[in-house]
C-alpha cells in the first residue's frame, strides 16, 4: 500500500455510508428493544411469552453448535438471553449515535458471525418460518458485509458523536501549566 494524502469522499457517498450505518444500527437496536420488550401480544389478541435464543440455538446445525447445545443443557439460557438482547442494544445505539463506531462494527461483526456460523444456509430451499430460499448467502452475512463496509469507511469521522468529540478534543488548548515545575 502506499502512503497517499487523505482524500475527503463526495457528500453522496459520505451521506449513503452514514445512511447505512444508521439502518444496520436501527435494525439491531429495534430487535434489541424487541426482545427486551417480549411478553407482549400478538396481532389477534394471544399472549407471547418472554423471548428466549434457545429455541433458535436448539435448532442449530452449524459448526459451533454443540458448543451452544451444551451451554444451553448447562441452564445457561438466561445468560444467553440477557447477552444477546444488551449486545444488540449497545451496538444499535454505537451505529446510530456514532459513538465508539469502530467497537460498535466490530460487535456487530462478531455477533452477525456467530449468528452466521451456527446456521449456515446450505439447504438452498424454502425453509419453514424463514423469509426466501438461501443457499451459502443469507441477509445475516449480507448485512455483516455491510457493517464492513462501514468499518472500512470509517464512519465514525465522517459523522455522528465520535466525530464530535474528535473536534472537541482537537479544540482544547494545551495547558501551559503542564510539565512545569513549582
Amino acid at each position: 500500500m502506499t502512503n497517499r494524502p487523505h482524500v475527503p469522499l463526495p457528500t453522496m457517498q459520505q451521506v449513503v455510508l452514514i445512511v447505512l450505518r444508521t439502518l444496520i444500527g436501527w435494525h439491531f437496536l429495534y430487535e434489541g428493544y424487541y426482545k427486551f420488550k417480549l411478553p407482549g401480544w400478538s396481532a389477534d389478541g394471544a399472549h407471547l411469552g418472554a423471548w428466549t435464543s434457545a429455541g433458535y440455538l436448539r435448532a442449530t446445525t452449524g459448526p459451533l453448535a454443540w458448543i451452544f447445545h451444551q451451554m444451553l443443557d448447562a441452564g445457561w439460557a438466561g445468560w444467553l438471553d440477557w447477552s444477546v438482547k444488551i449486545s444488540l442494544m449497545l451496538i444499535g445505539l454505537s451505529l446510530m449515535l456514532g459513538l465508539f463506531t469502530r467497537a460498535g462494527c466490530w460487535g456487530a461483526i462478531l455477533l452477525l458471525s456467530l449468528f452466521y456460523v451456527l446456521m449456515i444456509p446450505l439447504a438452498g430451499t424454502q425453509q419453514p418460518g424463514s423469509e426466501g430460499a438461501y443457499l451459502i448467502v443469507n441477509k445475516t452475512l449480507i448485512e455483516a458485509a455491510a457493517v464492513g463496509v462501514v468499518l472500512a469507511f470509517n464512519t465514525g469521522e465522517i459523522a455522528g458523536l465520535d466525530l464530535l468529540f474528535s473536534h472537541r478534543k482537537d479544540r482544547q488548548p494545551a495547558n501551559p501549566r503542564a510539565g512545569v515545575a513549582n
